[in-house]
């Protein structure tokens, strides 16, 4: 049985027809179980019925699909059961309904198996025997298992729009992530990379020398490419935005891929080996981390590899005619990618792959084009030809739109460019409430952005600086006076505001590749202050050069990652006084006059911290709750999971209590708390933050004059309500609505969906 199931299974996998595909399916069960009929039915939730989709053996006397109303019949129990029926009689069930136009009355058995994916019901398959008998445990398992397989395909297939035809004519769409907001009407351009590393194969060579020229002359020729798509985007995207060009040229640096690559070609290894295999490193080490700003540097990476390929290959760029509003489509968007088009004419961005944390992401934000990504398995070529609406607030695309559908989408886009324009006027002003609660809206500060361009943005300090990937980057830890001009750098550019520099956060998911480790559970194993408290020559090392960064300056904040008990903080505490009296020896320092002991903070991000607030707070200054983590670990959820990420909800009733229960705790103890996660720059999320009394955000850059222009249109009592009815909520659905209707109420509803 289990080889006939694997072969009928693969039949429909591989089928280019997916109705073919059913057809197939029911005539391979019907043979194998040796009975009279096998059908599927698909449930159609528009009509609120089940469709007979395909049938061998169950005959209808037109010729139109069987319909079945939802509640009706031994179909209906099936899914409202959600588990297999297996019936003797049909005839003599109470839940049967006599079908009229079908043969159904010549069979007795039956056994009807619900198709389940993401507890939604998608189907129904139904077996049918004239004779009046139960089917055996093994036939019952086959087909519930034929049942629970088949609903990953039947579920992609919806995806793509093949379930759709003259039977059943709603409007066709995708769900992908919202990754720039905004809304957009235009042809698809589907654009794929000019060479890939995949196909590049295992070669030696007995003249490195020649291979090591080559290339470094790929990698000039790279730097000169990048030049031009800088210049050619200066103007048109925000400095901090343009600074990912920078963040490029860096990953050429000798420190970052030029040795690794030459160094494998002294090995005896082409240049073209040498640098799939060095590139395909860092990319798997990028994707496998857990913070998902971070993950996102893998397509950044692979995007440089695959550039300079291009150039060993000696291989020329095919132009290709943009649409006007054409819409951009690719496996993965890049920013090199995005400034190599007409500005003017890109009207959206569709990435397959990616997060709202790509450098795609985040110039498409910048430039204020909508973005949709991570589209769950569909093929490029499905949007060859076709008519898209992007819709990047929910994160959904229309295909081939009816007419009354694109003309509704063309006025919310008129409505979304006047809201800009008021957001824009409106940023050089403070955050605060209409009664006057004053909040402080402060950067997540990364690679993305080149510190010496952010004067122009309206914030009040850097809440969170990641210090990670200069460490990654490298094939050795990068040296203190190497770290020293890093930090330099940014406090020097924030001289009278708060920079919270995070003490190296890697290990467990985050491996370095000069410390490798291998971990069955990486999300509860060795990480953040785990790891460098166990290699104090690290955590030192970065510290000392923190604190010489920070000589002559008053700014600086240390913040350690992952703390879960307070004797972390006290080794943190201890190390710390220890490299601080060293610098100050070594420099001259006169001790509190021109080099300050920084303010010392944890993240609250496993819930344990939670229930040791009381114990810490005479040993730290400040607190910063992560709630990216907070939320994971509280939920239980891998949110990279894509069996479980959909459980992964920072609107849970849990989370918000939590959060609720924070604030409290830390005002009672006197203790500055902020939030630096994603939930901060949400605006929802914003309002309930505030209200429950965090006066400190910390966000990307693109939500703050958002954030702030929403704050400045609310007062704190309205806040209040909002937080009650949220606490006493259920489930994450009651939350978003509420919050939604409210806004709609006070005239915010533009920032959570299309229009103003």
């Amino acid at each position: 049985m289990l080889v006939t199931l694997q072969r009928i299974v693969e039949t429909v996998n591989k089928s280019p027809d997916f109705n073919l595909a059913l057809k197939a399916m029911v005539s391979q069960v019907r043979e194998a179980l040796e009975t009279d009929s096998c059908s599927v039915f698909l449930a159609d939730d528009e009509s609120q019925q089940f469709v007979m989709a395909a049938s061998d053996g169950l005959s209808t006397h037109k010729n139109e699909p069987l319909r079945v109303d939802f509640g009706e019949g031994i179909i209906s129990l099936a899914a409202q059961r959600e588990e297999p029926l297996n019936i003797a009689d049909a005839s003599q069930h109470p839940a049967n309904k006599k079908i009229t136009q079908t043969n159904e009355s010549e069979y007795r058995g039956l056994l009807a198996a619900p198709i389940i994916h993401r507890r939604r019901v998608l189907g129904i398959i139904v077996v049918h025997q004239s004779q009046a008998r139960s089917f055996t445990r093994e036939e019952e398992a086959f087909v519930v298992t034929l049942a629970a397989q088949l609903s990953v395909v039947i579920a992609h297939a919806s995806a793509k729009g093949l379930l759709a035809n003259e039977n059943s004519p709603w409007i066709h769409s995708l769900q992908g992530l919202p990754g720039s907001p905004g809304v957009a009407i235009g042809d698809a351009f589907v654009a794929r990379p000019e060479v890939s590393l995949k196909e590049v194969s295992p070669q030696r060579t007995d003249r490195p020398q020649h291979e090591v020229r080559k290339f470094r002359q790929a990698v000039a020729r790279t730097r000169a490419d990048l030049k031009k798509l800088s210049e050619r985007m200066l103007g048109q995207v925000p400095d901090d935005t343009l600074a990912i060009f920078d963040v490029y040229q860096g990953m050429l640096d000798a420190a970052s891929l030029g040795n690794a690559v030459e160094s494998m070609i002294n090995e005896g290894w082409r240049a073209q080996t040498a640098l799939k295999h060095v590139v395909e490193q860092f990319v798997d080490q990028f994707e496998a981390l857990d913070d998902s700003y971070l993950r996102e540097r893998a397509t950044d990476v692979r995007d440089i590899g695959q550039r300079v390929l291009m150039h060993l290959q000696q291989r020329q760029r095919k132009p290709r005619q943009f649409p006007t509003d054409g819409i951009l489509i690719a496996e993965e968007v890049t920013a090199s990618m995005l400034a190599e088009l007409p500005q003017d004419d890109i009207a959206a961005i569709i990435s397959l792959n990616g997060s709202s944390n790509s450098h795609a992401a985040i110039m498409a934000r910048s430039m204020g084009i909508p973005a949709v990504l991570g589209i769950d398995d569909i093929e490029l070529h499905f949007f060859t030809e076709k008519k898209l609406i992007v819709d990047g607030y929910t994160g959904e695309i229309y295909i081939n739109p009816p007419p009354q559908v694109r003309e509704q989408y063309r006025h919310l886009a008129e409505e979304e460019e006047e809201l800009k324009l008021i957001v824009a006027e409106h940023a050089h002003l403070p955050a605060e409430t209409q009664d006057g609660q004053r909040v402080s809206l402060h950067l997540n500060l990364g690679l993305d952005v080149k510190q010496p361009h952010l004067a122009n943005l309206n914030i009040d300090g850097i809440g969170l600086y990641r210090s990670e990937i200069p460490f990654m980057m490298r094939d050795q830890l990068p040296t203190e006076d190497e770290q020293v001009e890093m930090y330099k750098e940014v406090l020097d550019h924030f001289p009278d505001k708060p920079v919270v520099m995070r003490t190296l956060d890697v290990g467990g998911d985050k491996p370095l590749p000069y410390l490798p480790l291998k971990e069955d559970n990486p999300f509860l194993g060795w990480r953040g202050i785990r790891l460098t408290l166990d290699h104090p020559e690290i955590f030192l090392v970065q510290v000392r050069a923190m604190l010489r960064a920070s000589i002559g300056r008053t700014n600086l904040r240390i913040l350690l990652p992952m703390v879960t008990s307070i004797s972390e903080v006290e080794e943190a505490s201890r190390l710390m006084k220890q490299a601080y009296f060293e610098v100050a020896e070594e420099q001259g320092c006169a001790v509190g006059v021109n080099l300050i002991q920084p303010q010392l903070g944890v993240m609250i991000e496993v819930p344990a911290i939670i229930y040791q607030l009381s114990a810490l707070a005479n040993k730290v200054d400040f607190f910063s709750v992560g709630s990216n983590d907070l939320t994971q670990y509280l939920l239980a959820v891998d949110r990279n999971n894509r069996r479980v990420a959909h459980l992964y909800d920072a609107y849970h009733p849990a989370v918000l209590a939590s959060l609720d229960e924070i604030a409290r705790r830390c005002e009672e103890l006197g203790k500055p708390v902020s939030v630096c996660g994603e939930l901060a720059g949400d605006p929802g999320g914003a309002l309930l933050l505030v209200a429950m009394g965090y006066r400190q955000l910390s966000m990307n850059s693109y939500n703050i004059d958002r954030v702030r222009w929403i704050l400045r249109n609310v007062r704190s009592a309205t806040l209040q309500v909002m937080l009650a009815k949220a606490l006493q909520a259920r489930h994450p659905e009651q939350i978003r609505k509420m919050i939604a209707n409210k806004m709609e109420s006070m005239g915010l509803g533009g920032f959570v969906r299309a229009g103003k």
